[in-house]
């Protein structure tokens, strides 16, 4: 998609990072704020993953997870004042967040036709957005918008991440035995993303890191807004 250096094209915003770093979050606030749309590509791959364990496909199987990633209808809503995530018309937004998904899809994400199938819904929800969009994953600024307006790579020390995301799963009511798991599996995840073959989890060359280890969640925003407004001044607040 060629966005860099037309002042009038949609702006496409491309953060990635790894588990933790606070992308998603960052991602929707920057959206909202600028009044772009917003794409959690982190939960497509999720959705794909409940669907795999919903009907029973061996994740670890990847000829057979090959096979199946054609079946299921995913949808993701791109409002960022309320995204949506649907499977076969099925709202997972609550399920694919929980520790049975979270510990099986960097096993289906690195499956190379998940990842085709994905891109291409990516990308064409990129294409479907007016103004343009925040679109936040593990490839964006590397494979799946390589000509982005702006590339940012998000990340923080493993205890910042390990800390936040405690936090986060206890203000939603997760026991402390599922929250020790799910944080202490945020190393795994970093070194199944970092590794696999297709489309690893890297800082592609051209992006500006931040590390928001010792930043609040408004000063990491603040500071992407102006990142983006800096490289496409024609994109302004939403009023």
């Amino acid at each position: 998609m060629e966005t860099a250096g037309r002042a009038s094209a949609p702006v496409v915003v491309a953060i990635d990072g790894p588990s933790g770093s606070g992308k998603s979050t960052v991602s929707r606030a920057v959206a909202s704020r600028l009044g772009l749309s917003f794409l959690d590509t982190g939960a497509m791959y999720r959705a794909m993953t409940w669907w795999m364990l919903a009907n029973e496909i061996d994740v670890d199987d990847a000829d057979a997870v090959a096979t199946a990633c054609t079946k299921p209808v995913i949808v993701s809503g791109t409002d960022a004042a309320g995204p949506t995530i649907t499977v076969d018309g099925q709202d997972v937004s609550a399920p694919i967040r929980g520790p049975e998904v979270t510990s099986r899809v960097s096993a289906v994400a690195a499956v190379p036709e998940v990842r085709a199938r994905l891109v291409e819904l990516q990308r064409t929800s990129a294409v479907a957005a007016e103004r343009g969009i925040v679109a936040e994953g593990r490839d964006m600024g590397t494979v799946v918008f390589p000509d982005a307006t702006v590339k940012i790579f998000l990340t923080a020390s493993e205890e910042a991440r390990s800390a936040r995301r405690a936090a986060e799963l206890r203000a939603k009511g997760v026991d402390e035995a599922t929250i020790a798991a799910m944080a202490a599996d945020l190393g795994r995840r970093d070194a199944a993303d970092s590794s696999r073959k297709t489309a690893p989890l890297t800082r592609a060359a051209d992006a500006t890191a931040v590390d928001t280890s010792d930043m609040t969640l408004e000063q990491v925003i603040d500071h992407v807004v102006d990142l983006v407004q800096a490289r496409s001044p024609h994109t302004v607040a939403a009023g």
